[in-house]
């Protein structure tokens, strides 16, 4: 497997005529989206050997729109130039080595549609437009010619290879030109033939027409006369033949000294695999051509396809041309072909790349025609990448193009071999799963919803689920069977379901065995089984534990829950996140520490990352759900939302994470410590895996359509770029294609029908989160231009011209067309007073009757019969039947006749049913006016409330929707609370969390208005949202709320808010108590300057500055909170004993260290309150701990001078002689108080400003205890006996005296730190650590030889198990004699068998609390006796020498023992 990153690009341009070349020497270049991709062919690519030899090596960034057209100059000597055009209107030329911009110039009105770099002239760059225009620029003198010949649109053009100043154009219409440049673009030649675009024009290798034996039986005939004059017989017309490819299926080739046509070569229709093509059918076609240097009789083009024809020119009158690749199935394109060029690598070798829509380039030998390699590529964002558990290395990209590539990333022979799959996907794949243990079963996810299962070993199209999320699917997962599908009997139930979480904050749960069976929403499941009455919140993201147990959800407001199976029981919710959750990601059970698999990552739309350890919730199985809101670590320093994380498979604790600021990012969260960050991508990240056999190897995927694979050893950068990105970030940022505003283009012919299997490379159209457009076109506007019509082109043109006064049907008339203009003319002069009679004349009124009005207008005799039968009804003494009947008929006469008539007659022209109908028709109308309220207000005209709430609705239009239904419904309607609820949702959505709260509380839903108002995180929402939770009795929401606001505030060392948040919730007596002490503690340190931090809003009891620091704390509680009695200080005490903090790391934010720390000392005042001295020496031993974890040493100093201002002796005096339980902690205790004296002590010694020597502590305590030491002494005796021997003149002698007699007591205490059991304990615990490293190396060596040996065969098992010993042997810091020792397997499974077992004897309580390093105490106080002779007694210094002697064996210690001890 190649050690060496990858790229896997995005998708060279479609439909440009030249956008990709390459030149002699193997570099080959090709425009994709914005930029232009270099790849290295040939012996220089530096492949490995046995695969395909190139290697992509970068790319030139620089255009800020789709590149159209790419150049290299091919004058020897200057091969590392090139020249872009670009749709921004600009021309570039490059310098590849440096991969930067020499010049550019932006001369072209219009849309560059043609380029090409002269043969010729060494500095002569010609490119053409869509309008006709042609630019000659002269690199070298910065210099440009106008040139305009034709008014038509240019599709190629070719600079000729023989003469400097010919050039040959073809256009959009079948139009072939050849100029003269020297003679300002004067026409030499005119060919007429094709009927369609010219997609490529290729001159021939050879000068003269001598070549080809074409019968020349005209060529007797005259000149040609261009522009009516006769061309003399020069140079120029000396003659060369031309070959043009056109779309309208021919390839013709054209005498220059003739300037016509000498053959015609059709494209046949070839037959393909899985049936022929209909002839009638004229399929998508691209043809272009290749003219072969050293074959001139021989001719390359493109056929419909993507299949290449070597056609052979000798005889013409014969189609005959030999198929590329023909023998080989499955080795040509599978669509149409555009750009083909050839490239002579450094070995002679003669190669031709092609590029085609079906997104691969291809590299052909030109001696067999046969295909020598691949490389395929993106035509969309990649979206998720997924690494096969059963078929290591298979990797899955879904991709943004409608495809997923599954890549075969150990394959030996091909660096890039993958395999496309489209069927029955159709748009963009925006989530991929494997099954755990199915070989070949890929789930996938799209983002019109859909979930489908490919099994990848077939070609069989994939099956779809029949049940469809509304929006995006988010994430897939495997999972074991929930009800009601594990409610089947054994055979009738998967043993694994697939899980899919929806854009519309659904998890669905599909059966895999019935995909066309109903999903079901475990919603229901979550509500039943957790009796849950409130709305459930919208779900992100889903997660299984890897041992099936346990399920994790993300949901939109950031928080996290963890469910049990088998009925999901919610035992925890995560509150830690406050935005939407973006990933999850459980670690993986096989580190050496089982507990390990217990760590949950996640990622949200914040830019911190937050692992959580969940063993002992799990592990408890609570009654009821239990909150979290501290992390286990934090891992701080992205700059955008994190998008995906990934745990490394071969450490412990290792992390990647992808993140919108553009980079990846390696963690070891153990240590909350950044590693590498890679920052390959031009935009922003979407996924990240960590490669399942290499444990240096990572892939990421981003919308910049690549897909890397990166190396974490050769990263430069340690963290991701802070604040203002990095310059060269931004830079990257600024050439990403931007977002046009929409404009409607002109239809060309150009934009293709969508095939069966969705092809669009300008797809992807924006996210939700408006982002950056893919491929410089939004797939709407793509959609646009594929479907519209395409009209003659004279009409298309008059319809642009004149969008208002005329519509394409008009144009069809050419009277109506001139009178249409003529009429606007009118307007336009006349003066307005004088209008025309036709525009002045009044409308008539219409009627109120207008049926009536209507059959008054009838034909003559209708209106004569009329007259007749009303004659007769109001002459006749008796109504007869036949009479009745005719005036029943006739309705409209009842306006004469008598009143029942006239009732008649207004009960069908307007009565109430009438009138029911008018109104509903008139509101449809108004709907499709979008006048949506007035449509209501009509509904409720006619008593269709129902009707007129859910228009108003359906239309956003909630505010009046609720009044309609408050004002005409029954309170208790179930429409208004969904009202409510849905207005709720949107505006939640939006970010309008005030209202939506009102909303909420509307709906009577008081719970979740507390939760949204807390949605925004700062301390202001977060104090409304406890006291509205308090109101409506949601107390535990309340408390947890008002807890996050005063953590807020302390943020902002607001300590007066903080504690009036605080003071909403007498269950938070205690931690008003923490947050008291931890101010007072705050404002000791400024005032001793130990603090940088500065604060202005201390409360006023905070005033107070006199006696010691613990009597000052219980003043203040006694003052201020009420706290004067043993009870009011048990109650306290109880309540924060409940609350557990993490362990410190090196990374612990200071700020929140000096919370816990507090919290643990807020324990131990309490517990001396009520008498509890056991309580209070365990309490204060924590907060010294805490500190000491953290590398405090400041902070440790400061918690002994102020709660043991006199030592240890008064704790030792309340526990009392006889033995208790807490006596091993009270000797922690003490060993730290004289450890921290004992470095104040010899820090005077070395330096005469004790205080900097704190802070030369506080650096060394960066790392573990074992390693300081190491550190503090690595330099020690060298440089402490040299000290010693110069004394230092600045100070005087006396204050040496006053120091050793203060000191003296000190040192006999030290004793106390030579603990025999303790220094045995920590030696065991090295070794086993030391034994764990080398036992990690070994299993990394084994893995690296194993993954050679599946690639090479390399050597047996034995050897590479040889080879593994022999590298750990050798350690850096191990001595010579152990150099030649390699350590078996069986000896270190010994040692660490031994260290345990040993570890196992000691008694609990010297495991439980932790004792400062007793062999650095040794070293401490030997270098004292060093530095200061006669100071420590002679028994010390032979006790401290036996314990280095006896425990120092480890591989940390060895040097200084033997620096001491011999």
């Amino acid at each position: 497997m190649g050690q060496e990153p990858r790229t896997l690009p995005p998708s060279p341009n479609w439909y440009c005529a030249r956008c990709s070349d390459a030149v002699p020497g193997g570099l080959f270049g090709f425009a994709a989206r914005t930029s232009v991709f270099l790849v290295r062919v040939g012996p220089s690519a530096g492949a490995i050997p046995g695969t395909p030899p190139f290697r992509v090596i970068g790319e030139l960034v620089g255009h800020t729109e789709r590149v159209s057209g790419f150049t290299f100059s091919h004058y020897p000597g200057q091969y590392n130039l090139c020249a872009t055009s670009s749709d921004d209107g600009t021309v570039k030329i490059w310098d590849v080595e440096t991969r930067t911009v020499v010049t550019e110039h932006a001369l072209h009105q219009h849309t560059i549609s043609a380029l090409h770099w002269s043969p010729q002239v060494k500095d002569l760059i010609v490119s053409g437009d869509e309008k006709g225009v042609v630019f000659c620029y002269w690199l070298n003198r910065n210099d440009s010619q106008h040139l305009f010949i034709e008014p038509r649109t240019i599709f190629c053009l070719t600079c000729s290879p023989h003469h400097e100043d010919l050039v040959a154009i073809g256009y959009k219409d079948g139009i072939v030109v050849i100029i003269d440049i020297s003679k300002k673009g004067e026409v030499v030649h005119r060919l007429r033939g094709h009927d369609d675009e010219i997609h490529s024009i290729a001159w021939c290798p050879l000068l003269g027409e001598d070549c080809l034996s074409i019968n020349q039986e005209e060529n007797s005939e005259e000149l040609e006369i261009p522009n009516g004059k006769v061309i003399a017989q020069t140079a120029v017309t000396k003659g060369c033949y031309l070959a043009t490819g056109s779309k309208d299926q021919t390839i013709r080739i054209w005498s220059c000294s003739r300037g016509r046509g000498v053959m015609i070569l059709k494209l046949p229709f070839l037959k393909r695999r899985g049936g022929g093509i209909d002839p009638t059918v004229k399929e998508r076609l691209w043809l272009t051509l290749h003219w072969p240097k050293d074959q001139p009789t021989q001719l390359i083009s493109s056929c419909f396809g993507g299949e290449l024809l070597l056609w052979d020119l000798t005889q013409s009158w014969r189609r005959k041309y030999t198929l590329f690749s023909a023998s080989s199935e499955g080795q040509n394109h599978s669509r149409i072909v555009f750009n083909l060029c050839p490239l002579q690598t450094e070995d002679d070798k003669q190669l031709l790349l092609s590029t085609s829509m079906d997104r691969d380039v291809k590299c052909w030998d030109m001696t067999t025609l046969e295909c020598c390699w691949t490389l395929p590529s993106l035509g969309g964002f990649a979206y998720s990448l997924a690494f096969s558990p059963v078929d290591m290395g298979c990797l899955a990209i879904g991709v943004g193009d409608g495809m997923i590539r599954v890549w075969n990333t150990l394959s030996i022979r091909n660096n890039y071999d993958v395999k496309n799959f489209w069927q029955g996907v159709k748009s963009k794949v925006t989530a991929l799963c494997w099954h755990p243990t199915k070989e070949g079963c890929l789930a996938f996810g799209t983002d019109d919803g859909k979930v489908g299962l490919y099994d990848t070993y077939s070609n069989k199209p994939p099956q779809i689920s029949s049940t469809y999320h509304k929006k995006t699917v988010y994430t897939l997962a495997w999972g074991p069977p929930l009800p009601p599908i594990s409610l089947g009997g054994e055979g009738d139930r998967p043993s694994l379901t697939l899980y899919s979480c929806g854009g519309e904050g659904i998890v669905l749960q599909h059966n895999p065995w019935k995909l066309g069976g109903e999903a079901y929403d475990i919603n229901k499941l979550i509500r039943d089984t957790n009796s849950i009455k409130y709305k459930l919140p919208v779900h992100t993201e889903i997660s299984w534990k890897a041992d099936g147990k346990i399920m994790a959800l993300g949901n939109e407001d950031g928080s996290i829950e963890i469910f049990q199976v088998p009925s999901l029981k919610l035992i925890c919710t995560i509150q830690q996140h406050h935005k939407l959750v973006n990933t999850i990601s459980w670690h993986h059970e096989h580190g050496s520490q089982p507990e390990l698999s217990y760590l949950m990552a996640s990622g949200s739309n914040n830019a911190v990352i937050y692992v959580h350890h969940l063993k002992t919730v799990i592990e408890s199985n609570p009654e009821s759900p239990v909150t979290i809101t501290e992390p286990y670590r934090t891992l701080s320093g992205h700059t955008a939302k994190i998008t995906s994380v990934a745990w490394s498979p071969h450490h412990d604790g290792r992390l990647v994470s992808a993140s919108y600021d553009g980079t990846a990012q390696v963690w070891d969260t153990l240590r909350e410590e950044p590693l590498c960050n890679f920052r390959g991508h031009r935009g922003r990240l979407l996924c990240v895996a960590w490669s399942p056999l290499d444990p240096d190897c990572i892939y990421s995927g981003a919308d910049d359509f690549c897909v890397y694979k990166w190396l974490t050893s050769m990263q430069e950068h340690s963290r991701p770029p802070q604040g203002k990105k990095s310059i060269e970030l931004e830079k990257k940022r600024l050439s990403q294609p931007k977002p046009k505003p929409k404009k409607k283009k002109k239809p060309t012919s150009r934009a293709p029908v969508k095939p069966e299997a969705y092809d669009g490379n300008e797809d992807e159209g924006i996210r939700e989160s408006s982002g950056p457009v893919e491929n410089g076109v939004s797939d709407q506007e793509g959609e646009e231009e594929a479907r519209e019509p395409e009209f003659p082109s004279g009409i298309a043109s008059v319809a642009s011209r004149e969008p208002v006064t005329c519509t394409p049907v008009s144009l069809g008339f050419e009277k109506s067309k001139v009178t249409v203009n003529n009429k606007v003319t009118l307007l336009k002069k006349e003066p307005p007073k004088e209008k025309p009679e036709s525009l002045t004349k009044k409308r008539k009124a219409r009627s109120m009757l207008p049926l009536t009005t209507s059959l008054d207008h009838r034909s003559k005799e209708e209106l004569h019969q009329d007259c007749l039968v009303l004659a007769t009804a109001k002459h006749s003494k008796e109504l007869n039947e036949e009479v009745s009947t005719d005036l029943e008929e006739r309705f409209h006469l009842g306006l004469f006749t008598d009143r029942a008539a006239l009732y008649r007659m207004i009960e069908v022209e307007a009565g109430y049913h009438v009138w029911l109908w008018a109104v509903e028709a008139f509101a449809k109308q108004l709907c499709f006016q979008d006048q949506y309220v007035k449509a209501a207000s009509h509904l409720l005209s006619i008593h269709k409330v129902y009707e007129a709430v859910e228009l108003l609705k359906s239309n956003h239009f909630y505010r009046e929707a609720i009044a309609v239904a408050k004002a005409r419904l029954r309170p208790e309607d179930p429409i208004l609370k969904d009202l409510y609820l849905t207005w709720g949702a949107i505006l939640e959505k939006d970010g309008h969390y005030a209202v939506a709260a009102k909303c909420y509380l509307g709906a009577a839903s008081a719970y979740d208005a507390a939760k949204v108002l807390a949605k925004k995180g700062d301390a202001a929402s977060l104090k409304t949202a406890a006291e509205l939770a308090s109101i409506v009795g949601e107390n535990a929401l309340s408390s947890s709320l008002a807890l996050r606001c005063a953590q807020e505030l302390l943020l902002a060392r607001n300590w007066v808010g903080a504690q009036e948040a605080l003071k909403l919730h007498e269950s938070l007596k205690g931690q008003r108590l923490v947050f008291c002490l931890l101010e007072l503690l705050s404002k000791h340190l400024e005032e001793r300057q130990l603090s940088e931090a500065r604060s202005s809003s201390y409360n006023a009891w905070a005033a107070g500055t006199e006696g010691p620091f613990v009597e000052r704390v219980t003043a203040v509680w006694k003052s201020t909170f009420g706290l004067d009695n043993p009870e009011h200080c048990q109650a306290a005490l109880q309540q924060l004993q409940s609350i557990k903090y993490p362990s410190a790391t090196n990374n612990t934010p200071s700020k929140q260290l000096l919370l816990h720390i507090c919290h643990d000392l807020t324990l131990a005042v309490l517990s001396q309150q009520v008498a509890s001295w056991d309580g209070a020496v365990e309490a204060l031993l924590r907060a010294v701990v805490r500190s000491y974890d953290s590398g405090n040493f400041t902070i440790m100093q400061e918690v002994h001078s102020a709660f043991l201002p006199e030592g240890c002796d008064h704790l030792r005096d309340k526990l009392g002689e006889h033995q208790s339980p807490t006596t091993p902690a009270f000797k922690s205790l003490e060993a730290f108080f004289i450890y921290g004296h004992l470095y104040e002590f010899w820090w005077s010694l070395s330096r005469p400003c004790p205080k900097s020597s704190v802070w030369v502590r506080a650096a060394h305590r960066r790392t573990t205890s074992v390693e300081q030491s190491q550190q503090i002494n690595n330099a020690s005796p060298e440089e402490i006996d040299s000290k010693v021997s110069q004394p230092e003149p600045s100070r005087p002698p006396e204050l040496d005296v006053r120091l050793t007699e203060e000191s003296e007591q000190m040192l006999i205490t030290c004793k106390e730190l030579f603990s025999e059991k303790h220094a045995s304990l920590q030696n065991s615990q090295r070794t086993v650590a030391e034994v764990q490293e080398t036992l990690a190396e070994m299993i990394r060596q084994h893995q690296k030889s194993q993954v050679c040996k599946s690639t090479t065969n390399g050597p047996d098992k034995n050897e590479s198990e040889q080879v593994a010993e022999q590298s750990l042997s050798s350690p850096p810091s191990e001595c010579k004699e152990e150099k030649n020792q390699p350590l078996s397997l069986p000896e270190l499974t010994k040692r660490l068998t031994e260290a345990n077992e040993k570890i196992a004897k000691f008694p609990e309580s010297v495991k439980t609390w932790p004792f400062p390093d007793v062999l650095e105490c040794c070293l401490i106080l030997l270098h004292i006796g060093s530095q200061c002779p006669g100071s420590v007694t002679q028994d010390m210094q032979r006790q401290a020498q036996e314990l280095l002697q006896k425990y120092g064996n480890t591989k940390v210690y060895k040097r200084y023992c033997q620096t001491f001890c011999t």
